[in-house]
């Protein structure tokens, strides 16, 4: 276990962060708010390794919950150690100074210092990533996004077609395949569908390497008779795929979004 001049706890926060220092004895040195903004961490950082630990800034050991970000990133250029906690940890130190369960942020940062000091092995030493490592999260993040988008867009658009043009449920029924929105793009409602001609199918299920189905399958399902509706209503469900201001959230658009 290393020993180290200062001992920082930072309660983490979405727009400014609590800060509080102690000294190797654990005695309160200073107590702060650092705003989440560039400028705000990199003087943070700087004060810290700087002014707080005279140009030794290996002498500083900080401790916080989340393990990467900014304020992470900062402080480890500047040579500062880093530590994290996990929050369920962070509770049961707690629990040393307090059993009230209001948030006190100052507090927090204060337990975090001092549990660093006096149990450094159930912390975790953080270490810059490589650059690769941190490009590779936040695609796989940007997908999980992605992902979660193109579900929500789908399922509306299914409850869409639920109402006015079921029969296109039958070629796919949760409504998440690219050929089938290239098809409605061509025939967004039923006496549309019922004109499209077969070259038109034929070209759709061949660019997107449809099998399963032929276009005179297709066209048979697309001339079957509609749901009984008034023609407001198909108006209605056209312009709000056309202009996106309807239930399907953004239309054509928003089916292309979710394409990736």
């Amino acid at each position: 276990m290393t020993a180290y001049r200062f001992y920082v706890g930072i309660d983490w926060a979405t727009e400014a962060h609590r800060v509080v220092v102690l000294d190797a004895d654990r005695r309160a040195l200073h107590d702060r708010t650092v705003r989440h903004e560039g400028v705000a961490l990199e003087t943070f950082a700087h004060w810290l390794a700087e002014d707080v630990a005279a140009g030794a800034a290996s002498d500083v050991a900080v401790a916080l919950e989340v393990p990467r970000g900014a304020i992470v990133d900062t402080l480890l250029a500047r040579g500062v150690h880093v530590f994290a906690l996990n929050p369920k940890q962070l509770d049961r130190f707690r629990d040393r100074f307090t059993v009230a369960g209001a948030k006190d942020d100052r507090r927090d940062a204060q337990v975090l210092a001092s549990a660093l000091a006096s149990d450094q092995p159930a912390f975790r030493r953080l270490a810059p990533e490589d650059p690769l490592i941190l490009e590779l999260r936040e695609l796989s993040r940007l997908e999980d996004d992605l992902r979660q988008e193109r579900g929500r867009l789908t399922s509306r658009l299914r409850e869409q077609l639920h109402r006015y043009f079921p029969q296109l449920l039958q070629l796919v029924p949760a409504a998440d395949e690219p050929w089938l929105w290239a098809l409605l793009e061509r025939a967004p409602t039923p006496s549309v569908a019922q004109q499209l001609p077969r070259a038109t199918v034929r070209t759709i299920l061949t660019r997107h390497r449809i099998r399963r189905v032929d276009a005179d399958a297709v066209r048979a399902l697309l001339r079957a008779p509609a749901l009984p509706a008034s023609p407001r209503l198909a108006r209605s469900e056209r312009g709000a795929r056309g202009s996106g201001s309807g239930r399907c959230g953004g239309g054509r658009r928003g089916w292309r979004q979710a394409r990736w």
